[in-house]
């Protein structure tokens, strides 16, 4: 990697993996992934549930479950904080990179004042006094959209709607202004026109912070207008990656070209609707060869026999498939 690219990358994951220890044996959620994340790029990390792509960043910010264990590296700026003892991880989390969940009311403590929650973040982190923390906190709640914001300033969590929690979740993660802002999936429990304007809201501001955003979400169709790149998981692995519109126009991997065919789109009857046959594989016990071949329309004898491996196909383009769609224009040259 050359000096000026390191400058650039922000986030590193080298062969980082997750595993948890269950009664049942050991299940490993996420397997082998590496990702390289830059300053102020926006990546959509896209998979049906279960994949891994919410334990991949609970556990960049030590918020794994007891049972489970990361190994590989997560480089922050160099850094690996997998190694970091839970002090100096608080350090950074919080400051350096932060997250937005998908219930709001998780990340809310419901007996304290948003007041309360938003200053003591600045005090701890920025070393605000209490009235340059309030003016700052206020600020930030204008800017997220929150209207009368000096009166929802002194609420408790429970006075506000879904919409207003989860934006005052946004004016938290973002008072720090966050080199890495983790949003997973962000706008689920919200109405459709308020998911509109949460993901304008994660546009605008990440830009103007020049913020790296990572969005975590199983909804293909809400990361066209808010990611560069988008990175598919599917049963702990990442099986393809493209810039967001390399991969709309040409989905090389069989699970990515379903889920694009699954977005409901409004010429198109709900019959017409294509779903993925079957169900994703159990964890402790994944297949020998891919783990999409039980479920896979192209599959063949190589693909059960070992695994595939994240393979360039054109520039930026990666899949593990030993039988990607070619590109269109390939499509339309021998046609």
């Amino acid at each position: 990697m050359s000096h000026e690219t390191q400058k650039d990358t922000l986030l590193e994951l080298k062969d980082y993996s997750i595993t948890f220890k269950t009664p049942d044996g050991e299940v490993k959620a996420v397997s082998n992934m590496n990702l390289t994340v830059k300053r102020g790029e926006r990546i959509a990390i896209v998979g049906e549930s279960g994949s891994g792509k919410s334990q991949t960043f609970l556990g960049i910010m030590g918020l794994l479950a007891k049972n489970g264990k990361t190994t590989g590296q997560a480089l922050l700026e160099g850094k690996d904080v997998l190694s970091l003892k839970p002090r100096e991880l608080d350090q950074i989390r919080g400051k350096d990179m932060a997250m937005v969940f998908q219930d709001p009311m998780t990340a809310l403590n419901p007996s304290l004042k948003i007041s309360r929650q938003l200053t003591e973040q600045l005090e701890v982190h920025g070393g605000l006094t209490a009235r340059a923390a309030s003016a700052a906190a206020l600020d930030m709640l204008k800017r997220v959209g929150i209207p009368d914001p000096t009166r929802r300033f002194h609420l408790y969590p429970h006075e506000l709607s879904g919409g207003m929690r989860q934006r005052i979740v946004i004016a938290m993660a973002l008072l720090t202004r966050p080199k890495l802002l983790i949003a997973d999936e962000p706008t689920t429990a919200l109405d459709v026109t308020i998911q509109a304007q949460i993901l304008d809201l994660f546009n605008d501001l990440t830009a103007e912070m020049n913020t790296a955003l990572i969005m975590i979400t199983h909804d293909l169709g809400v990361v066209a207008g808010l990611a560069d790149r988008v990175a598919v998981m599917y049963a702990g692995r990442i099986v393809e990656e493209a810039p967001v519109d390399e991969l709309f126009d040409n989905p090389a991997h069989p699970y990515t070209a379903a889920l694009h065919a699954s977005i409901p789109r409004p010429d198109q009857d709900v019959d017409d609707l294509v779903v993925i046959p079957g169900r994703p594989p159990n964890l402790q016990h994944l297949p020998k060869g891919c783990n999409f071949s039980p479920r896979c329309s192209q599959v063949q004898d190589d693909c059960i026999d070992r695994p595939p491996l994240l393979e360039v196909l054109a520039l930026h383009h990666c899949a593990a498939c030993y039988h990607p769609f070619p590109r269109r224009e390939e499509l339309l040259n021998h046609g």
